[in-house]
């Protein structure tokens, strides 16, 4: 960091103190000249480390016995100036991480839980939405963001890349460099089945997405050691009766009110098949008295046919 390299011509001794960036900013601010850093400053530096007085105390035993050279006020003023700056930018990039966080648990939160909020942002800022996420096959999340690799690849017909933005996911690193592909396309098929999960699922859970992180954790173990993952089928049954039984829970109270509910439309339901039999039962008795009708009119038809026959040969005949 450019700070520390500026301030260490002061205070080189603070380098080996403080080694967090944004805390030897703040250090640093504090600070400023080391000839004025006294022992009363103690409580308000260890403030500023955590509350560690061991930290302080060391702070200014060395700042005492400092090899560094002084400092003109202008170059110090440009050094704190650019340390003020340093701590804004960590601030400002801690308080975006925790609202990438929040949004992350309502937006996808089994995503979130299987890969971490940053690659699951990234991967939904990719494609463009979660449901554009969510559409897309295994094989496309598997090489979302190396498509300039996939083209160039198959214009050259060479070997087409095995991971896009899964790889800064934490199970690609600790994977063996013969098992990346196996376990991408791997993590690939489960980071498809989460945010489908958090697409079309009503109520936000990270249960889905837990299950999914054991399934890659224990494959992980299978590539290492040989021993035998859980069933796809056992782990998504595990998951979906512990989300189930926490809908019951939460749902105890309002208990009486779905009895009701379903006590009323079951008896809609048998009103409606009463009124659909009695309709069936007019039908079927209309049909009967027709076809009763017809079955008398035709002998009366034939009778009246045969007097008919008989009056026209007696015509003939005469």
């Amino acid at each position: 960091m450019r700070v520390r390299e500026w301030y260490s011509w002061h205070f080189p001794e603070l380098v080996k103190i403080v080694s967090d960036n944004q805390r030897y900013a703040r250090v640093a601010i504090f600070v400023k000249n080391k000839k004025d850093l006294t022992e009363e400053k103690l409580h308000d530096l260890a403030a500023i480390v955590d509350d560690d007085e061991g930290i302080a105390r060391s702070v200014i035993d060395a700042a005492k016995h400092s090899m560094g050279q002084d400092i003109s006020p202008t170059d110090m003023e440009n050094v704190l100036a650019f340390a003020k700056r340093v701590v804004s930018l960590s601030t400002y990039r801690k308080n975006l991480h925790a609202y990438l966080v929040s949004k992350m648990s309502v937006v996808a939160p089994n995503l979130a839980a299987l890969i971490g909020e940053v690659v699951g942002a990234r991967l939904i800022s990719h494609a463009g939405s979660l449901t554009n996420l969510s559409k897309y096959p295994a094989s496309t999340v598997q090489i979302l963001g190396a498509e300039k690799a996939l083209f160039r690849a198959l214009k050259t017909k060479g070997n087409t890349p095995k991971y896009g933005l899964l790889y800064h996911s934490s199970f690609i690193g600790r994977a063996g460099p013969k098992n990346k592909g196996r376990i991408s396309r791997f993590l690939a098929n489960k980071c498809s089945i989460a945010s489908r999960i958090d697409n079309f699922s009503e109520t936000p859970s990270t249960k889905f997405g837990n299950a999914l992180k054991q399934q890659v954790e224990e494959r992980l173990e299978f590539y290492a050691t040989g021993a035998a993952p859980t069933k796809n089928e056992v782990a998504m049954k595990n998951a979906m009766d512990s989300v189930l039984a926490d809908i019951n829970v939460d749902g105890v109270g309002s208990d009486v009110e779905m009895n009701d509910a379903d006590e009323a439309a079951e008896m809609k339901s048998k009103k409606e098949k009463k009124e659909k039999k009695e309709k069936k039962d007019k039908k079927d008795k209309k049909s009967r008295k027709s076809d009763i009708g017809e079955a008398e009119e035709t002998p009366k038809k034939k009778r009246k046919r045969d007097s008919e026959i008989g009056s026209s040969k007696k015509k003939s005949k005469a």
